[in-house]
């Protein structure tokens, strides 16, 4: 079979060294950003500086209180991060308890496999060999789903807090022109980017070697025992996506009714009680959420290729290099978005806000084309030129140009479901624009056209995805699916700064608006605002195609250890699975919707209340009880996100242990297949009722002139569209890419339990 042309050493060091070059390059791009101060103080000289600072700004020539207006930001700023970072310590209270239940769960679990002997016990694919006992998997299972939930909760925390921590500055930036605005929130974005992945990457790899030191050649339950690592961070990106975006949506909701449509005031007024609500629920749904979400689909993808890879012959030659592919395709992914990234900051400057959305799109298709390229040459130097890989009971033969393909597939198929998303939910084109014109005759038709667009932009990315399963099973079986799955999240780290710098840009606006700036710094943070409401619906269209892979190869994995020779849909025992799984995105969907609706009656109503009890309030004499709204929002969302978390999390363990692995797969595969569908639409239907709103209120062009202006009937239509579309694109649309993640990862980790003692139910009849 040959042996990779990277040695075992040079393995060993590569990928902790590009880990380490990932979290200082955030850091560089950190201290960068607090160089713009939260002071009145003047920065340099009055020359300009490129990515500058020393410009002359707007309030000089319009003769405003520079002083005052820096004032107001600074503490607008402390004010969303201190309600951010209040919510998350209550939720991650909460969390942390069920983190704490469920590794006693897991260890409980698969440690009664074998009765918690500690007396090996033939291997699970090869009986000849002996592997170590069932207790020592319990064991290191348990302490890899707590690595994951850790590193899960941190990679949110952090990407919250730099968040929080930029918003102001973009505002104050954007005083000196859009081009410096646009630089602070990408800098902040790529901060959290190659934090989360190089973090990611770096806690992986170190469990490997410290669990390699006991297990030492038995791979199988190495591997076996790192799947908890994925199981913990998507765990807790669950509840971090689900209370978030309950948290979020329930402001914005409240918000945008009584302070838009009743009372006529803009967006993020100082008036509104639920506006500092809504600017913390940017940084908790779509921040800390997103990051622990998409580092939860890194995590499992890894996590899936390197349980098969452990029983293919990369696992059986002991082949250390070629095992620990998944990694390397990630180490050199952070490389390759460093690179991207200058792209963005250094070698080439923003001038005019037309230039915003397609320097956010240039970051895709140069990460993908120089990913392409580390691909190939990952592959050249990491995997042999023939190989064998598991695929369900036999060994495939396959080349390293066929592994080669998988990995690209995966990738191209990301960029290809990007610019999908861009074109269903940017108001640039007609498909947002024709939902913007339908608001002329009010809001049912406008909601009529977004779910019909909605329902159309699922097409092709399903292509897309059936396309790359297709090709990548076909080359190399599960591992070419969960590989795969890899290339479509290898550049993460330049993903999660695109879709990060939109929350980041959001603040900025509502900050610029409640600390009294002039309209033309408005106009600015919109048209950044405008361009990163299109680039977190790319991310999240990212979030569910790799989501798709990634439950697929977890699926493999878990048929394959679960011992089930071939899932049968025309047997009882799986078509009920099936139904009942195809069931689920609905039931969860309803849930979280339900609880946004009820958790946004509260809001409404006590917006309502301030404002017809708060003397002063209208005209601006009297200040508005904002935490009174940042309370209703954080006690709903903590209440609200216990009943979805619980349904996921239990509905493996119950099929499994009542009807067995035969109908968990059927589940499995029900869940997957409807739950894909629902999250694009969901997500696009919402992202294109935003951005039609937001197509009318900046009247960019002559038709969007003929809808508006703010305030017009046609407005009012496509604010209420966009109130319907709040809980499907930031709650239930990208928390539905975890629950087909999340009962497939679990399902993996208990299928040693579920094929011993599953399925009491039919062995009782």
């Amino acid at each position: 079979m040959g042996a990779a042309v990277l040695s075992e050493l040079a393995t060993e060091i590569v990928i902790p060294v590009c880990a380490v070059i990932g979290i200082a390059f955030s850091l560089i791009q950190w201290l960068m950003v607090s160089r713009v101060k939260l002071t009145s103080e003047r920065n340099a000289s009055p020359n300009t500086k490129k990515n500058g600072f020393g410009d002359y700004l707007i309030e000089e020539e319009e003769g405003i209180n520079d002083h005052g207006v820096v004032t107001k930001c600074a503490e607008i700023q402390n004010a969303i991060s201190e309600g951010a970072t209040s919510f998350l310590f209550t939720e991650y209270q909460y969390v942390g308890i069920f983190m704490i239940a469920f590794a006693i769960l897991i260890f409980v679990f698969l440690g009664s496999v074998e009765g918690f002997s500690t007396k090996n016990q033939p291997c699970t694919y090869d009986k000849e060999k002996m592997c170590k006992p069932a207790l020592a998997t319990a064991i290191f299972s348990t302490v890899s789903f707590l690595l994951g939930a850790v590193t899960s909760v941190v990679s949110g925390f952090l990407g919250m807090k730099i968040a929080t921590y930029a918003n102001a500055r973009t505002t104050l930036e954007a005083r000196k022109g859009v081009g410096k605005a646009f630089i602070v929130a990408f800098r902040s974005g790529a901060v959290m980017g190659f934090l989360l992945a190089a973090n990611g990457l770096l806690v992986l790899y170190i469990a490997i070697n410290l669990f390699k030191l006991y297990y030492g050649d038995d791979w199988e339950g190495l591997f076996e025992a790192i799947t908890g690592y994925g199981l913990g961070g998507s765990s807790m990106a669950l509840f971090g996506r689900v209370g978030g975006g309950i948290y979020t949506k329930a402001a914005d909701v409240g918000a945008d009714l009584v302070g838009k449509v009743e009372r006529n005031i803009p967006e993020d007024d100082p008036r509104n009680p639920a506006v500092i609500a809504d600017n913390v629920g940017d940084n908790v749904g779509d921040i800390a959420g997103m990051g622990s979400d998409l580092f939860g689909s890194y995590a499992e993808s890894s996590c899936a290729a390197l349980v098969v890879a452990s029983i293919s012959s990369f696992g059986v030659n002991h082949d250390f290099t070629a095992m620990l592919y998944p990694l390397l395709i990630s180490s050199v992914g952070i490389l390759v978005c460093l690179i991207t990234t200058l792209f963005a900051t250094d070698f080439f400057e923003i001038k005019a806000v037309k230039e915003i959305e397609p320097a956010l799109k240039k970051q895709l298709i140069i990460s993908t084309v120089l990913m392409t390229v580390g691909i190939a040459l990952v592959t050249w130097i990491g995997v042999p030129s023939s190989f064998t890989i598991f695929n369900f009971g036999a060994q495939k033969a396959v080349k390293n140009w066929q592994l080669f393909l998988c990995v690209g597939v995966g990738l191209w198929a990301g960029l290809i479901i990007g610019f999908v998303t861009e074109y269903y939910t940017s108001n640039a084109y007609s498909p947002v624009q024709d939902v913007a014109d339908s608001c002329r005759t009010g809001a049912a038709t406008n909601v009529i056209f977004g779910l019909a667009l909605g329902y159309k932009s699922v097409i092709i990315p399903i292509f897309a995805i059936a396309i790359s399963i297709f090709v990548s099973f076909s080359f190399a079986a599960m591992y070419g699916i969960a590989v795969a799955a890899l290339g479509m999240l290898s550049t993460i780290a330049t993903g999660l700064a695109i879709d990060a710098y939109g929350p980041i840009s959001d603040n900025a606006g509502g900050i610029a608006e409640m600390a009294g700036m002039s309209h033309r710094i408005r106009e600015r943070t919109d048209a950044l605002d405008a361009a990163g409401n299109t680039t977190a619906a790319i991310g999240k269209g990212f979030a569910i195609g790799s989501a798709a892979l990634v439950s697929l190869a977890l699926f493999g994995a878990f048929v394959s250890r679960a011992a089930i020779s071939t899932v049968d849909v025309l047997t009882p025992k799986v078509f009920i699975g099936l139904l009942v799984g195809a069931m689920l995105p609905y039931w969860f969907s309803a849930m979280t919707m339900k609880s946004v609706g009820s958790a946004a009656l509260k809001m409404v109503e006590e917006v309502r209340r301030q404002f017809n009890t708060i003397p002063g309030l209208m005209e601006g004499h009297a200040k508005p009880d904002y935490a009174t709204c940042v309370k209703i929002s954080t006690d709903a969302s903590i209440k609200e996100m216990i009943p979805p978390g619980a349904l996921v999390m239990l509905t493996p363990l119950i099929v499994g242990i009542f009807f067995g692995v035969e109908t968990l797969a059927g589940v499995l595969a029900g869940a997957l297949v409807s739950g894909v569908q629902i999250a694009i639409s969901a997500s696009n239907t919402g992202g294109a009722w935003d951005n039609a709103k937001k197509y009318i209120e900046a009247g960019a062009s002559e038709h969007a002139r003929t809808l508006g202006p703010k305030g017009s009937d046609p407005h009012k239509a496509a604010v209420i569209g966009d109130t319907v579309g709040d809980p499907l694109k930031d709650t239930s649309g990208p928390s539905l890419n975890i629950l087909i993640k999340l009962m497939a990862v679990e399902s993996l980790v208990f299928a040693p339990f579920f094929a011993t003692h599953g399925g009491l139910l039919f062995k009782i009849f």
